[in-house]
């Protein structure tokens, strides 16, 4: 290890679109970057091939996110990987993984254990499994509504808690950086035929959790409006999902307005298509929120439901909207409004472009992070 340099070991199920799995990504990136090695554990996905483009070491564990026996057999591997590698920090980002980091982490000698930090990405079910997420040295809460969920339901010193927001990557996601023929790609692969009509995108997997089926409710509504809406996320995660919302789109008669898209690999070329952005989670709120701090980033006005992360990330009147989760009645209203007035949309755009480029960067989320590093390490060195 070169002196002052830090192995990091990241560890999630797996790489693939998401939250978590972007904040791992840019977090890996980042450290390779500055001379860090710089080593994530999953069961692999999508991101596992530019990740090591980056100059990152990834490990494919299968079956590492499973609830089952099959993870066993990592706890033990693990251990000899943090003694082999020297590894520094040990972050662990997702409840199963997590498990398994802490026991091989416990398994090891006081003296040898590396610095153990956990994330807390999500409103987790309240509960022993759970609570794990709380079982670092340092914990990472994403959102201040996040580290209130954490102090309100465990018993956790606030002291050892810090507040990091996610952020989004300033240089893939800014207006200036995406070519004209990028956009032209995906104009032509979705949008043809549909020339001259305001774009509505929700960019998300396709769960009930996302709130897609809200959205299509809530453009019934206003159906005799000009618009066509893109549903750009992975149409075969989830089958069941997706044939609900082919059924309800149907049921409205919306065929020629509501579009499902597909999986996307450049959102910053998708977005800049939209005229509005809708981040539309429902049961559950997001703990943070990538979408709409993503659809500020590209100087799109966002409507966003008014829970979760999004309290802390869009200004409503300045950056965009938010509205009740679960209402299709606000959410129409919303968008309505967006529609109605597209020169205060695009003042809302501009707004949130430099919030958002103040305030949640990638590069802001990862030099909070490896400060928080070094502040770890030298405590147990103590």
């Amino acid at each position: 290890m070169v002196a002052g340099k830090l192995t990091i070991v990241q560890i999630l199920p797996e790489l693939d679109e998401g939250g978590v799995e972007g904040e791992t990504f840019d977090l890996a990136v980042y450290l390779a970057a500055h001379g860090h090695r710089s080593i994530v554990i999953s069961g692999g996905g999508r991101l596992v091939a530019q990740l090591e483009q980056a100059g990152c070491v990834h490990i494919t564990w299968p079956h590492i996110g499973e609830k089952s026996v099959r993870c066993l057999p990592y706890i033990s591997k693990l251990r000899s990987l943090l003694i082999a590698e020297q590894v520094d920090v040990l972050h662990l980002r997702s409840r199963l993984p997590a498990w398994v980091g802490y026991l091989a982490w416990k398994l090891l000698p006081t003296s040898e254990r590396p610095a153990l930090i956990t994330t807390f990405h999500g409103f987790h079910s309240i509960n022993f499994y759970s609570a794990i997420m709380t079982k670092g040295e340092r914990v990472v809460a994403v959102s201040e509504i996040i580290k209130k969920h954490i102090l309100d339901n465990y018993r956790v010193d606030p002291q050892i808690i810090s507040l990091i927001y996610g952020g989004f990557d300033s240089r893939a996601f800014s207006p200036d950086a995406v070519s004209v023929d990028r956009i032209r790609q995906l104009h032509n692969r979705w949008l043809t035929g549909h020339e001259g009509r305001p774009v509505i995108i929700l960019p998300g997997r396709f769960t009930q959790l996302k709130g897609q089926d809200v959205l299509i409710e809530s453009l019934a509504l206003i159906k005799d409006r000009e618009f066509v809406c893109l549903l750009v996320g992975d149409t075969e995660e989830h089958p069941a999902f997706t044939q609900k919302l082919r059924d309800q789109i149907q049921l409205y008669g919306l065929e020629d307005k509501v579009l499902l898209a597909g999986h996307c690999s450049d959102m910053p070329a998708a977005l800049l298509l939209a005229d509005i952005v809708v981040s539309a989670s429902s049961t559950r709120p997001e703990a943070f929120g990538k979408v709409a701090i993503e659809a500020m980033a590209m100087g799109k006005p966002i409507i966003a439901t008014a829970h979760g992360g999004s309290l802390e990330t869009v200004m409503p009147g300045k950056t965009g909207w938010l509205v009740p989760p679960l209402d299709a009645r606000a959410m129409a209203e919303a968008i309505s409004e967006a529609l109605s007035d597209p020169l205060t949309a695009e003042k809302m755009g501009r707004q949130g472009q430099a919030w958002v480029n103040t305030h949640f960067t990638a590069q802001i989320m990862c030099e909070k992070t490896v400060a928080l590093y070094y502040e770890a390490r030298q405590e147990k060195r103590r």
